[in-house]
């Protein structure tokens, strides 16, 4: 594959990149009505192939991720119509000829799909339809295995999803928008990490959502992708230690975050204003948008931090000096603001001052997981928001991401588990090939299909539906950097209820290895030193290295070698 940076001479220019492709046939073939409905097996993308065509009239191709979208020929969400003569296409925008025969035709639009509907006019026949399945070349260099089958099948389809989502940038998926939204990104950069570690395609990603100054907008026109934008920087640098590409973007990073600052109220918050999409979520109910949200407050304050850390590696001095003063003055404000003692929780909003009655899980999962309140707080949280059915639930993997990660910091990885099995699993039995935009399991058949006011709206296979792959990999597996780079690590296995696990996960240059069953550990690492924490009634005993008591009942390991070390705990 040509590299996608080497766009420098009149032979390599933009207009003439193509992803690779590789042919694939239909699993099955089955005649409906006027027309034929070829099935692919999964959820894929690519270019129709139509050869031996004969005849002339009208071909109508119908493409759905569901049967039901493919022969909901009124309202499918996109189709094509050829028009032949003498057996062959004569629409030239809609084909370009196959160059080994002349009757073979390969659409000139890619689609997504899994199941196409073929209907022609009767004076027409066509001998085989097929398709040319385009792709991003990926190694999977992460991992994930366990005693539990439904889980494996999770991870695998959560791995599909990231790798038919990740094409030149990481979009968010591939019938509708096929775009780069911060909010989708940011969690494709994160689950990447752990999957195939491909940090061009971050950097590609991050530029293009920032674009050129001067700023006129929110990244996406939301303010929260805005935030993300900032924090997926943060990110970047903690999983790969690439301090150059920092540098190079920092002055893009002042610039946006200047646009930010000129857009505050007298409390030094944000709030929505005119051209602004506050989005947070897609909510079933009313979710209030006006005023000081906590939500955005919180990552407001975040995405100032990381602009303290940014100047830094840049060596603004002055200007990392003015990012703390304002993130500290920030973070100062909002427990008094909208922390609720008869909530025991983050209230939703504030307006002129007052705070509202509502409690959403949104901000309070952002402030666990960024340690922004005390101990006691985050575990009154967990009782009063995260594990109460009377909050406004969650029913997108988009939130749900961030919901499961904050029960996984307060180490509830059994409940999550739960959670995981039946969220994500109740999508397989649904007959998903790919993860989802949306999931309701309240609904039933083709309500799953509809979104937007639209009968097939619904994204079938949307990047942010592969969280598994993340949380498998940072609060199962337990591994994540310490320092940049993962010059130094932590590792944290935890089985969740499973009876054994193993896996990989790639850092820059090598990976680490880890095993676990219920009396045993064994982890390997390529690069860095770190420490393995372990939970025990005991003091566990290791092949290298003797275990530290740090808490009542938790261990840690200090490991500096790339030899496998066994744990027996």
């Amino acid at each position: 594959m040509r590299n996608l940076r080497n766009f420098n001479s009149k032979t390599s220019r933009p207009s003439l990149f193509r992803l690779p492709c590789k042919p694939l046939l239909a699993v099955s073939s089955t005649s409906v009505e006027n027309g034929i409905l070829y099935d692919f097996g999964r959820e894929t993308f690519g270019y129709l192939d139509f050869s031996e065509m004969r005849g002339e009239g009208k071909v109508l191709i119908y493409y759905g991720e569901s049967k039901e979208e493919a022969l909901g020929t009124e309202h499918c969400e996109t189709m094509d119509i050829l028009s032949v003569q003498d057996g062959k296409v004569t629409d030239l925008a809609l084909r370009t000829v196959h160059p080994l025969t002349n009757d073979c035709y390969m659409m000139e639009s890619s689609k997504a799909f899994r199941y196409v509907y073929v209907v022609c006019d009767e004076q027409i026949s066509v001998g085989k339809v097929s398709m040319q399945y385009e792709y991003m070349p990926e190694t999977y260099r992460g991992s994930f295995q366990c005693d539990n089958d439904l889980l494996n099948r999770i991870w695998e389809i959560g791995a599909y999803t990231m790798h038919l989502t990740t094409r030149e940038f990481f979009i968010d998926g591939i019938k509708r928008d096929r775009w780069v939204w911060s909010g989708d990104a940011i969690q494709s950069y994160l689950m990447n990490y752990y999957l195939f570690f491909d940090s061009e395609t971050v950097k590609r990603t991050i530029w293009q959502l920032r674009g050129k100054d001067p700023v006129t907008s929110h990244i996406n026109t939301i303010m929260d992708y805005t935030f993300y934008w900032f924090l997926s920087v943060y990110d970047y640098y903690m999983y790969t230690g690439d301090e150059k590409f920092v540098k190079q973007l920092y002055p893009r990073m002042k610039s946006l975050m200047e646009y930010v600052l000129g857009r505050t109220d007298s409390d030094g918050m944000v709030q929505g204003m005119t051209g602004d999409w506050v989005f947070v979520d897609w909510a079933d109910g009313y979710l209030d948008k006006k005023g000081q949200l906590a939500f955005e407050q919180v990552l407001f304050c975040k995405s100032l931090e990381t602009m303290v850390l940014c100047a830094r590696l840049a060596g603004e001095m002055q200007d990392a000096r003015g990012y703390e003063k304002l993130s500290s003055s920030l973070r100062k404000k909002l427990e008094p603001a909208f922390w609720s003692e008869d909530a025991k929780a983050l209230v939703h909003n504030r307006i002129g001052g007052k705070q509202s009655t509502s409690v959403t899980r949104y901000a309070n999962m952002f402030a666990v997981f960024y340690d922004y309140l005390s101990e006691e707080k985050q575990q009154l949280i967990k009782q009063s928001v995260l594990l109460n059915n009377s909050i406004l639930k969650i029913t997108t993997p988009y939130m749900r991401f961030y919901e499961l990660e904050a029960l996984c910091a307060m180490g509830e990885q059994e409940q999550v588990m739960e959670e995981m099995l039946a969220y994500w699993g109740g999508m397989l039995k649904e007959g998903a090939t790919s993860f989802w935009e949306k999931y309701n399991p309240d609904e039933k058949g083709a309500e799953h299909l509809a979104m937007y006011g639209r009968p097939y709206g619904k994204s079938l296979c949307h990047a942010w539906g592969a969280s598994p792959i993340y949380l498998l990999g940072k609060y199962y597996l337990g591994v994540k950097p310490v320092k940049p780079g993962y010059e130094e690590y932590a590792v944290t296995p935890a089985l969740g209820g499973l009876k054994w696990m193993k896996g990989s996960v790639p850092v820059p240059g090598g990976k680490i290895t880890v095993y676990m069953d219920r009396k045993t550990i064994r982890l390997k690492a390529d690069k860095g030193k770190g420490y393995l924490y372990v939970a025990a009634k005991k003091l566990p005993k290791a092949s290298v290295g003797e275990f530290q008591k740090v808490a009542e009942g938790k261990y840690r390991l200090w490991i500096d070698t790339n030899q496998e070390v066994t744990v027996h705990y």
